[in-house]
C-alpha cells in the first residue's frame, strides 16, 4: 500500500509567534522568536524512509497565513497538526476549513493539550479524526502507512460518539533508531527564518535526548509529553548528525547548533564524552542546562565550542525553589554562573514571577539576585500553570486561578494567578520593573553596545528587538487598563 501523502504542520498562530511545536513557553514573547518544530521532524523522516511523501510546514517563521495553509493542505491526504493550549481554538477553525475544502483529508492533532484532555479535543470538532498520547512518532507513521486506528498504540478516536483509547507503547529507548531532523530542515525549511535573540543567526536545533528527570512542578513537557525518564542518543550518533549538518548548511552560513533537549547537560559524564567528540569538529554550540555542572566540566565544554547555556533559575528565593521542586539552591546557581564566566560560557537566564509563595518581597529578592548573578541576557515571564502539571493542581487547590485563558487575542500573556496579596496586574508591572532595573545598568548596556559596535547585523537586530520589546510593554499595559488581568470567573 502507498503511504498517505502527509503534511506535518506547525499551524499559523499569533503574529510573530512560533506556535506550540517548538515552544517551551507557548505564548508570545517580548521579542520575535522562532524555534524549530523538532517533534514534527522525526515522523517526517520516518515516513520519508518508508518511501512515502512527507513535508514539515512551519508556517509562522515562513510567514504562511491560514488561507495559504489551507490551500497547501488540500494537496495532501493526511495532516498531523501540533496544537498548543494557546492556539487550540484557532487550530480547530483551521482544520474545519481544510475538511470543507477536502472532505477526504485525515487529520490528527498531537501535542500536550490532546494528551491531557483527549476527549475534549475529539469532541471539539468532527474534523479531528484522532489524537495521540504523548510522543507520536510511530502512531502517525503507522497511520500514514495504512494501519487501522484500532491497532495503533497510543491513539484516541471516537466510535459512536464514545472515545476509544488504545494503550500506548512504552516510550522509545533506542533514540538512534530515529532519523536526523537536520535532514528534514535542509529539505523543508529556510533556516535563515529562525531567530532567537540570544542565539547566533542563523542557527539550527536538534535533540540528543528525550525526557527530563527533574521534577519542576511548572514544566509542561516532562509532565505532559515526553516524561521524566531520561533517554539518550549515543554520542556517536549525535556527533555524526552534527558533522553532516555543519557541511550541509554551509551555503546558508550556519553560525551555531542549539541542543534543544529538556536538559541537554543533565549527565556531566555524558557531557565530557560529547565534548571530546565535538572538539575536532570546531564549531560553536549552545544548549539548555541546569546549574549543576562544576568548574572542571564547564571548562571541558567551553574548550569544545560551547558558547551559551539557557538556564531556568526561576527565582532567587530558596523557599519558592522548594515549592516548585527545582532541586537546586539559589546559591548553587550563583556559583554556576560565576564558573561559566570564568571559562567563557555565556548564560541566558529565565525567571518567573508569580510562582507558589511569591510576594512583593520575594520578587524584589529575585531582582536583586539577578543583578548579582549578572547573566548575559535574561527573560522574565509570569507563571503559567499548564493543565496536566503539578502547579496547575496547586493553583486550583488554592483557589487562585483567575481563568484558563493564557493569552489575549494577540497572544500576549495573561497571568493565570491572582494571589490575595499580589494581583495579576501588579505581576505584569513587576515584569516591566524587572527588565528596567536589570538592563538599565552599566554592565548590560556596555555588553549590548559592545556586541553592536563592530557588527552591522547586530545593530539592526538590536534596533528591531528594542522596538518589539517596547511594543509588547505598551500592549501589556493596555491589557491592564482594559481589565483583562482583573479577577473574573469565566
Amino acid at each position: 500500500m502507498d503511504l498517505l501523502k502527509t503534511l506535518l504542520l506547525n499551524p499559523p498562530s499569533f503574529e510573530k509567534f512560533d506556535g506550540g511545536a517548538g515552544s517551551r513557553w507557548p505564548a508570545t514573547r517580548e521579542i520575535e522568536s522562532y524555534w524549530y518544530p523538532v517533534w514534527l521532524g522525526y515522523p517526517a523522516g520516518m515516513i520519508r524512509d518508508l518511501g512515502g511523501h512527507s513535508r514539515v510546514l512551519d508556517t509562522s517563521p515562513h510567514h504562511i497565513g491560514p488561507e495559504e495553509t489551507i490551500q497547501i493542505a488540500a494537496d495532501y491526504e493526511f495532516v498531523v497538526l501540533f496544537t498548543s493550549h494557546v492556539g487550540f481554538t484557532k487550530d480547530v477553525e483551521l482544520v474545519e476549513q481544510m475538511k470543507a475544502l477536502n472532505s477526504n483529508l485525515k487529520i490528527a492533532f498531537v501535542g500536550p493539550p490532546v494528551t491531557t484532555h483527549p476527549e475534549v479535543a475529539l469532541h471539539a470538532s468532527a474534523a479531528i479524526d484522532f489524537v495521540t498520547h504523548k510522543e507520536f512518532d510511530y502512531a502517525v507513521t503507522r497511520f500514514a502507512a495504512g494501519e487501522a486506528l484500532d491497532t495503533i498504540p497510543g491513539v484516541h478516536f471516537l466510535r459512536d460518539d464514545q472515545m476509544v483509547s488504545n494503550p500506548p507503547d512504552p516510550p522509545v529507548e533506542d533514540l538512534d533508531r530515529f532519523p536526523w531532523v537536520t535532514q528534514i530542515w535542509k529539505r523543508d525549511l529556510d533556516i535563515t527564518r529562525y531567530n532567537v535573540p540570544f542565539l547566533l543567526h542563523p542557527y539550527i536545533a536538534l535533540y540528543s535526548t528525550r525526557g527530563c528527570p527533574a521534577l519542576c512542578t511548572f514544566c509542561l513537557w516532562p509532565q505532559t509529553f515526553d516524561g521524566h525518564r531520561w533517554r539518550t542518543r549515543s554520542v556517536a550518533d549525535v556527533r555524526n548528525e552534527v558533522e553532516w549538518a555543519l557541511d550541509a548548511f554551509k551555503p546558508e552560513g550556519l553560525q551555531e547548533i542549539f541542543f534543544d533537549d529538556d536538559t541537554f547537560t543533565y549527565s556531566p559524564k555524558r557531557m565530557v564524552e560529547m565534548a571530546k567528540a565535538f572538539k575536532p569538529l570546531n564549531f560553536q554550540w549552545s544548549s539548555t542546562s541546569r546549574s549543576h555542572l562544576d568548574y572542571d566540566t564547564l571548562k571541558v565544554l567551553a574548550d569544545s565550542g560551547c558558547r551559551l547555556f539557557i538556564v531556568g533559575f526561576e527565582s532567587g528565593n530558596d523557599e519558592i525553589l522548594k515549592n516548585i521542586k527545582k532541586g537546586i539552591s539559589a546559591q548553587r546557581s550563583l556559583e554556576f554562573v560565576k564558573n561559566c564566566k570564568k571559562v567563557g560560557i555565556k548564560v541566558h537566564a529565565d525567571f518567573i514571577i508569580g510562582l507558589p509563595g511569591e510576594t512583593r518581597e520575594t520578587i524584589r529578592e529575585t531582582i536583586e539576585y539577578a543583578k548579582t548573578m549578572d547573566p548575559e541576557t535574561l527573560q522574565v515571564s509570569v507563571a503559567h500553570a499548564y493543565p496536566g502539571t503539578e502547579m496547575y493542581e496547586w493553583f486550583q487547590n488554592h483557589g487562585i486561578i483567575m481563568h484558563t485563558r493564557m493569552s489575549d487575542e494577540l497572544g500576549q500573556q495573561l497571568p493565570m494567578a491572582n494571589f490575595p496579596h499580589l494581583s495579576g496586574a501588579e505581576m505584569l508591572e513587576w515584569v516591566h520593573r524587572f527588565y528596567d532595573e536589570y538592563y538599565f545598568r552599566p554592565k548590560p548596556i556596555l555588553r549590548i553596545l559592545g556586541n553592536a559596535m563592530f557588527k552591522s547585523n547586530e545593530r539592526k537586530r538590536l534596533y528591531k528587538e528594542a522596538k518589539e520589546f517596547l511594543q509588547t510593554r505598551a500592549r501589556r499595559r493596555e491589557l491592564v487598563k482594559a481589565g483583562e488581568v482583573t479577577p473574573h470567573t469565566s
